[in-house]
């Protein structure tokens, strides 16, 4: 009677680490000596057909299977879920399972309600998770999406718009012609990070001055 969650990292990482004895590129593939990372093309080529890396916010990037395993309590052996998903679900999952409630304050502070909903009814079958949007900042990518519209852009670049219903791999960018969507989602993407930047500022403790410490008389 134990709710098992298994999720991989979010996508090939494209790292480049160079040790003290750097790279060694004739060196037999998988050796101590070779590539010690997977770099941008190996990447590339693990993400397939999802688009660009770890650290990025498009497909490739964010994407992770997640397995769980609860033997008393999922009667479905072996099925495929295709609902949309995310880590910030996992917390009222959890917290339904074991039949708690989200708390309203925490030592006398205000708590935020959950970003995340639960997948409760989604172990037992294949439905819908209602949710607003999910939204997505990391090292200055972006991104947002709400039913199957996506919009996402790596740092400094420009909004992307892609129909993952019909282009999952992120191939075909409809911002241009999708004009109105690109700017009520960029709207709604601006809105939730101004939101999110309150919620975690509130009620913050303010930073702890170091106690100075006394000096020691020396005694005659």
């Amino acid at each position: 009677n134990t709710a098992i969650f298994f999720l991989s990292d979010n996508g090939a990482s494209a790292e480049s680490l160079v040790r003290g004895d750097g790279h060694e590129a004739s060196a037999p593939p998988g050796s101590a000596k070779t590539f010690l990372c997977l770099e941008t093309a190996g990447a590339n080529v693990a993400n397939s057909p999802l688009r660009l890396s770890k650290m990025f916010v498009h497909e490739g990037g964010i994407a992770t299977p997640l397995v769980v395993h609860w033997p008393k309590g999922i009667a479905a052996k072996g099925e495929l879920r295709a609902v949309a998903s995310h880590v910030i679900d996992l917390p009222p999952t959890v917290l339904e399972l074991a039949g708690g409630t989200w708390p309203s304050e925490w030592k006398g502070e205000k708590v935020p309600p959950p970003q995340g909903k639960s997948l409760v009814s989604a172990l037992a079958r294949d439905v819908p998770i209602e949710r607003d949007a999910l939204w997505w900042l990391h090292q200055g990518n972006r991104a947002i999406r709400a039913g199957d519209w996506k919009l996402v852009a790596v740092k400094d670049g420009p909004w992307e718009l892609y129909d993952l219903a019909n282009d999952r791999s992120e191939s075909h960018n409809l911002a241009a012609s999708h004009a109105a969507k690109v700017r009520e989602l960029a709207d709604r993407w601006d809105a939730l990070a101004a939101q999110f930047a309150k919620d975690a500022s509130s009620g913050a403790a303010p930073q702890q001055q170091p106690a100075k410490k006394k000096k020691a008389k020396a005694k005659q």
